[in-house]
């Protein structure tokens, strides 16, 4: 199977000047863990509920003045409609995400999860894929620290 077959299309989407509560509230409502961030169709970037927990709210800022332009993951890792299942997941295990977006011409077209994956995953050797990939994304990545600028 193609992710273009088993993709959500046409996402709920945000864009970078928005503001980080209107995304949290898009979150809630269409109940997803993220939102990907357009300008004009084209991907820029990807916000997260982690991104908010971490880099709103334990870091003190104002999600009614804080833009997702200013805590997005910009230039996200995507995916096309061709891929097949096998390759996304590598590359989500290989990339340690749980989302990815994808894009046709630079434009998004549609978004899988990992989820997606589990709930295609007929008995045996997918399955087994799907549960290797959930080990390498849950394997702690290298330490990194975010700073908002000027703080």
């Amino acid at each position: 199977m193609t992710l273009g077959e088993m993709m959500t299309p046409s996402p709920t989407v945000a864009r970078p000047d928005d503001a980080v509560h209107q995304v949290a509230r898009m979150m809630r409502d269409e109940d997803v863990g993220s939102i990907p961030i357009v300008e004009a169709d084209r991907l820029v970037g990807i916000i997260t509920d982690r991104d908010i927990a971490v880099k709103v709210v334990a870091a003190g800022l104002d999600p009614r003045q804080t833009l997702v332009g200013d805590v997005m993951s910009p230039d996200p890792v995507t995916g096309s409609p061709q891929m097949s299942e096998h390759q996304a997941l590598a590359l989500m295990g290989r990339e340690q995400i749980r989302r990815l977006p994808i894009v046709e011409g630079g434009r998004l077209v549609g978004i899988v999860s990992l989820g997606d994956f589990a709930l295609e995953a007929s008995e045996g050797e997918q399955q087994e894929e799907v549960g290797s990939v959930l080990e390498e994304i849950s394997e702690p990545a290298a330490a990194t620290t975010w700073t908002r600028e000027g703080a």
